[in-house]
């Protein structure tokens, strides 16, 4: 098979693989910041046991791809792979300030076991973004590796972080491309931005991935989501996910209706740079995580953000 050929069927699986819920999971740390590679194969294992999760991001905003070295985001692919075999779908986040780490980051995905790629825009761009050195920025990492990509549309809220629909149409044209984390975070952006590149592009993948409005991207359309809220609540979420899909509303509301105070409690109390913080320390109330520290500047969160995730944890039946 030639490389071409080869981009084009890993692209196609990717594709067929990229529905339903996959979940978003976070990176255990230890006492002196360095990564928990027991923890961490032992939350990835919990995430997937018991619920119908359909694969995994790693590396991602919850996983502290920002914090981590490029050596350190490698090997949590290459535990996260041992753990769950060779199976699992895997998605990895590759992130960079700029284009030839970012290449690399992706090569280095790909040899420890990767699927798919989601590439996060550098932060820089949310102080502004020049729609060819967009299109570039994604080129480059595609040429780095045989592994299919996925776009990252950034919350309207992170400056001008977020891709113009034109940008995005132009992203989505990559023959690599395989999908979109759909982060709007407005459902009137993500409404805009799925059927225009659905348009361009009728058999990729808009995942619904704001947490807070799962219950109607799923109304609008989506083909999944991959959302954090997966790693702490697999079995709330893919219940929402399943109701959706048979069109039952009224449970799906109802599923809604239970899971919202945890969302709300995670994301949408302020400040929104706290919501990973606020994952670990949903494992940790639950005896799933042993220590939920971040790596400084973070801080640990306060007795009442704590009181608060256990009162939303309880209402969610968790």
């Amino acid at each position: 098979m030639d490389v071409g050929t080869e981009i084009e069927a890993r692209r196609d699986r990717a594709i067929a693989a990229l529905v339903g819920i996959h979940a978003s999971t976070i990176c255990p740390l230890k006492g002196d910041y360095a990564l928990d590679e027991d923890a961490l194969a032992s939350h990835v294992s919990d995430v997937m046991i018991g619920a119908d999760i359909r694969g995994l991001l790693i590396n991602g905003h919850a996983g502290e791809n920002a914090q981590l070295t490029p050596a350190e985001q490698q090997r949590v692919i290459e535990v996260v792979r041992a753990a769950l075999g060779p199976t699992a779908f895997l998605t990895a986040g590759v992130y960079s300030e700029n284009s030839l780490e970012a290449a690399a980051v992706a090569a280095a995905a790909e040899e420890a076991g990767a699927d798919a790629l989601l590439v996060f825009p550098p932060n820089g761009w949310a102080l502004g973004q020049d729609s060819d050195a967009v299109v570039a920025h994604h080129q480059r990492i595609a040429a780095a590796t045989r592994l299919p990509l996925l776009i990252y549309q950034a919350p309207v809220t992170a400056g001008r972080m977020a891709y113009p629909v034109a940008t995005l149409c132009a992203l989505v044209a990559l023959s690599p491309v395989a999908g979109i984390k759909e982060g709007s975070w407005e459902v009137a952006a993500y409404e805009e931005n799925r059927r225009a590149t659905k348009a361009v592009r009728p058999d990729l993948k808009v995942l619904g991935s704001g947490d807070e409005h799962l219950l109607v991207s799923y109304l609008i359309g989506s083909e999944g989501s991959q959302v954090s809220l997966a790693a702490v609540a697999p079995g709330p979420v893919v219940a929402l996910w399943n109701a959706a899909q048979v069109g039952d509303w009224p449970r799906a509301r109802a599923v809604h209706d239970v899971i919202y105070p945890l969302v709300a409690a995670i994301y949408r109390q302020p400040p929104g740079a706290f919501a990973t913080a606020r994952l670990k320390a949903c494992l940790k109330i639950l005896g799933r995580l042993r220590d939920d520290r971040m790596r400084p500047p973070a801080q640990p969160l306060g007795p009442e953000e704590y009181r608060r995730l256990e009162t939303a944890l309880r209402h969610a039946g968790l």
